[in-house]
């Protein structure tokens, strides 16, 4: 593996790519520090400090792992790339249900540039729609210094300096997908959880209390070999799903070509397990943000019944009964809808059809589309259910063992996913790079040492 590495830098194109990377990066991750002006910042990270690990800490802490933001700072990169994100999924539901996207997606290049160009207006709009709800926010909450609050030009200067920020990080994604090595986006968000974990390190240190020596918390011996134990199973579970794959068999037809017989080839289609991937956990968490929120403004202006909105408030806290319950049927539709709207079985068995290939048993046309879709269900309600194991993992921990939230959201759970799936994605590429230039992969040489899925 330490040949791989030095192998990257020999290349000069590859090298060119991963330095390239590592600098947008570099400028990310300085322009995470930059602070909107006017803002009270100490008292910003003392109010979220002070919500005990409750809807308003939990809420901050998903923000800023599925978005490379960080709101309590509420720096220029305040909303992170989640309003580019947001605006990437509408276009790609709308393309399924409009028409005319759905005729200009099928143009090609031309077609794919004037969507990117969409995607770009709607960005802009979510940013100032984003940052409207949170300066309003900070407003009511006492949180900018009273010399800016409620003026008009600090209202300008901070929903320009939010926008600009979302803007930034989007170009900086797209830089790195044309010039760089790797998913922009996603490194942008991988990037964002790898840098919290020194501080829950840190944590989990000062939390160390061996023999009766109390350093500031509870963490006993047994709830650290938990958090190994669980950080390396997750992490194995994580490699398992991303990788797994089930092998559809494709034959393909022969052809006759003058006095030539050709074709008659046998191969697979492979569908992945987790088709996906992170999204119906971020769906499924930010839908029951909204819940926990109108209970506890219902219950704060004892709007009637006072008791029941009191009820289900507690009853929707991460680790209860029903909120977890209600976690795991989220996750299960989201991943059913997400899986409906970017699996489409009559367009991939059209394509098989006209490139001559079929299903050995099944005619061409809808026999094979129904057969793609009844197997991509059932694998899907296998992924499915892993996913609600990553997802509900965190908040049990944190409520039964009395982990700090920080710490297992990010030692066992949805960020350690999007850490394995994006780092998998760039060892494939740099592997494929690497064996095109006649190098060895990562896992030595010969095809049964490079990084496969796994079939199942």
């Amino acid at each position: 593996m330490l040949r791989a590495f030095i192998n990257v830098f020999r290349v000069p194109d590859l090298r060119k790519k991963v330095l390239f990377t590592l600098m947008m990066l570099c400028v990310y991750r300085i322009g995470f520090y930059v602070p909107l002006p006017g803002l009270n910042q100490e008292a910003l990270a003392k109010h979220f400090k002070q919500s005990g690990g409750g809807a308003a800490e939990q809420a901050a802490e998903l923000f800023a792992m599925f978005t490379g933001g960080d709101l309590g700072q509420s720096t220029l990169f305040g909303l992170g790339i989640m309003p580019y994100i947001s605006a990437s999924i509408i276009l790609q539901i709308l393309t399924t249900v409009v028409p005319s996207l759905e005729k200009l997606q099928k143009e090609g290049e031309s077609g794919r540039r004037k969507i990117m160009e969409y995607t770009r207006y709607l960005t802009v709009l979510l940013c100032w729609v984003q940052a409207v709800f949170w300066l309003s926010y900070l407003n009511r909450s006492e949180l900018v210094y009273g010399d800016y609050a409620g003026t008009y030009s600090f209202a300008v200067m901070a929903l320009t300096g939010l926008t600009c920020g979302t803007m930034l990080l989007m170009w900086i994604g797209e830089q790195i997908d044309e010039y760089g090595l790797g998913n922009g986006v996603s490194l942008i968000i991988m990037s964002g959880i790898v840098a919290r974990l020194p501080n829950v390190f840190i944590e989990v240190w000062q939390g160390l209390n061996f023999g009766g020596r109390v350093t500031g918390g509870n963490m006993d011996p047994q709830r650290v070999l938990f958090l190994i134990v669980s950080f390396v199973a997750v992490v194995a579970g994580a490699i398992l799903i991303t990788q797994a794959q089930r092998r559809i068999p494709i034959q393909q037809a022969k052809q006759t070509r003058g006095r030539r017989v050709v074709g008659g080839m046998r191969h697979y289609l492979p569908l992945k397990v987790n088709h996906g991937g992170v999204m119906p956990i971020i769906f499924a968490s930010s839908f029951l943000l909204l819940p926990s929120w109108l209970f506890a403004t219902f219950s704060r202006f004892r709007v009637p019944p006072a008791d029941l909105w009191d009820f289900l408030y507690y009853e929707m806290q991460p680790g209860s009964f029903i909120y977890e319950t209600s976690y795991v049927a989220m996750v299960y539709i989201f991943a059913y809808f997400w899986v409906s709207v970017q699996f489409r079985p009559k367009d991939l068995a059209d394509n098989l059809r006209d490139m001559g290939s079929f299903i050995p048993g099944l005619r061409p046309g809808k026999r094979t589309a129904d057969y793609l879709e009844a197997v991509m269900e059932r694998i899907t309600y296998v992924g499915a259910g892993f996913l609600s194991v990553i997802a509900v993992i965190p908040s049990i921990v944190a409520v039964q063992l009395q982990i700090p939230w920080r710490v297992s959201a990010f030692l066992g759970g949805t960020g350690l996913l999007i850490v394995v799936s994006v780092a998998l994605d760039l060892i494939h590429r740099l592997e494929a790079n690497l064996i095109m230039r006649n190098y060895e992969g990562f896992l030595g040489s010969g095809a049964g040492m490079r990084i496969k899925g796994r079939s199942y």
